[in-house]
């Protein structure tokens, strides 16, 4: 659950972390009305799951409220890199007298936790680690570990906090871990983490939190009753909702070809075969969606999973790839027939079946007599025929 910033900087001022004080809009009104609330000048800031912001011009500093009302219009509507902006953050403009990057992060690769960190944070962060690297430090916490108090000092003394204090650095990155190990997150990061104020001022010398980004765990998600407040229902696919409520596993994808299968990786597999072979058709078809009944999938589980593909208008031909293990060919064959039956639809669907009890399920759908139902022996046949289907409109050619 990749959280929008307005969202992620609740988090951390729950832990304490200093953010510039600013308010989430969804209407150039609203943005007009939050920045006289904050004052002059105010920083502009397009919400949308993704990074570059900045770089794409949804990122602006404001001097005045028309100014707030243009910049509001121009952004609301920005896609950027395919996520579409869902409002803006007004927020206060802050003197920075330098940025830093920090973050707290997954590593799937070492199977830890790892605490990366630089002195040289801001908008261009990766080039900076790509011709820097030596400028990028790194700490790996063990899964059972903890990062204390003394590694939060010898991690803020090694990124050079020259224009920071180095109790508040430790101070920084000790409730950031917190915040991501309370909130069961994959990734907190404060990019830039700016010493702000005056700079003939040590008084008035602080970090500050100036944009985050959080992406938390969502298989975590019955242990907080709290995430609620961070659905963001603008962004849901009704045919993912109808398949979440049926409790199968289902992600909506821009193609026309359905897609079903039995774990993950034989899933993923199929996608992989269907958009070879429409690359090497030139057609361009592509995966409409994944779905993965998982292991020992009943005729129901089979009924339900087709009856959401052959609902989605995009879908022109579904792919049913079957390893049968524990999952009975036979019952998601009595499945596909099932969910013909009762959805009376014509489309195209070619079947790959292999494993436990694939002849008897072979057997089921070939003496249905079936128009509709095409069986070919491997995934890649299977796959080719069916983006030829969904090109021809269900015509073998």
């Amino acid at each position: 659950m990749d959280l929008y910033e307005y969202q992620a900087r609740e988090l951390l001022a729950e832990q304490g972390i200093a953010i510039p004080r600013g308010f989430y809009a969804t209407t150039p009104e609203e943005a007009v009305a939050a920045a006289v609330r904050i004052g002059f000048p105010c920083v502009v800031k397009g919400q949308a799951t993704i990074g570059h912001r900045g770089q794409a011009g949804a990122v602006v500093v404001a001097h005045d409220a028309d100014e707030v009302r243009e910049l509001s219009r121009r952004i609301l509507p920005m896609t950027i890199h395919g996520h579409h902006v869902n409002g803006v953050l007004i927020a206060e403009a802050k003197n920075i007298i330098h940025e830093y990057y920090v973050s707290i992060s997954v590593d799937r690769s070492s199977r830890d936790f790892d605490v990366l960190a630089t002195a040289n944070g801001g908008t261009e962060v990766e080039e900076v680690a790509r011709q820097h690297p030596e400028s990028v430090k790194r700490l790996h916490i063990e899964a059972l570990d903890d990062f204390d108090e003394s590694a939060a000092r010898d991690m803020a003394r090694s990124i050079g906090f020259y224009h920071a204090d180095v109790d508040q650095a430790a101070d920084i990155l000790l409730r950031m871990w917190r915040c991501f190990i309370e909130n069961d997150a994959t990734l907190v990061e404060i990019n830039p983490l700016a010493k702000i104020g005056d700079p003939d001022d040590e008084s008035s010398k602080m970090l500050c939190a100036l944009d985050a980004k959080i992406s938390l765990d969502g298989n975590a998600a019955f242990r907080h009753d709290g995430w609620s407040r961070f659905e963001d229902t603008s962004r849901h696919d009704p045919f993912e909702e109808r398949a979440k409520k049926l409790g199968l596993h289902y992600v909506r994808l821009r193609g026309q070809v359905g897609v079903i299968g039995n774990g993950a990786g034989l899933v993923m597999s199929s996608l992989d075969a269907v958009s070879g072979a429409g690359d090497a058709q030139g057609s361009g078809v592509a995966p409409a969606n994944f779905l993965d009944i998982g292991g020992g999938a009943s005729a129901k589980v089979m009924q339900d999973s087709l009856s959401i593909i052959l609902s989605d208008p995009q879908v022109a031909s579904v792919f049913i790839n079957i390893y049968g293990g524990i999952t009975s060919c036979r019952l998601v064959a009595e499945g596909i027939l099932s969910a013909i039956d009762a959805l009376g639809s014509h489309l195209p669907i070619i079947v790959r079946f292999d494993g436990n009890e694939a002849a008897e399920g072979l057997d089921i759908l070939g003496s249905a007599g079936r128009p509709s139902i095409h069986v070919c022996p491997t995934m890649e046949e299977a796959a080719a025929l069916a983006a030829r289907m969904a090109v021809s409109g269900g015509d073998n050619k």
